[in-house]
């Protein structure tokens, strides 16, 4: 497999799957940063980006609503005198940590692409600009 091939995927796998920033991709891979975004144009890795942390999203959506509709279902069954089982009791608590793991990587990811979107707008914020007119007397 050629050099390029094979950083290009390590590159593709760290922005997609692991939400690298491309000064790091270019600093793990001791390759330049421009060659990094040349990369991530050429395979569209924001859209991949996206469609990664969607299903993750509804990995969390799907495993969310599972819990509820057993813990649902056991709750019915308690209060109809029903026997539970001990195995639906079990599924229930392991899927609560589960949970809380996928919602925290979750609030991981959105944290990290509002950083980035704040280091690649380029814009001045309003404080900022207030700061530079109060500096500069304008006003």
């Amino acid at each position: 497999m050629a050099k390029k091939q094979l950083l290009f995927a390590d590159a593709e796998r760290l922005y997609v799957i692991d939400q690298c920033t491309m000064g790091d991709i270019a600093s793990r891979l001791r390759i330049h940063e421009k060659t990094v975004a040349n990369w991530k144009e050429e395979g569209d890795w924001e859209n991949k980006r996206r469609n990664h942390l969607s299903g993750k999203q509804a990995f969390h959506e799907e495993l969310y609503d599972f819990s509820r509709k057993l813990m649902q279902s056991i709750k019915a069954d308690m209060d109809a005198d029903k026997e539970v089982s001990p195995g639906r009791f079990f599924a229930l608590t392991k899927m609560l940590p589960m949970l809380i793991k996928t919602k925290d990587y979750e609030e991981i990811i959105a944290r990290k692409e509002k950083e980035e979107e704040k280091k690649g707008s380029g814009s001045i914020t309003e404080e900022t600009m207030r700061l530079i007119e109060e500096e500069l007397g304008i006003r």
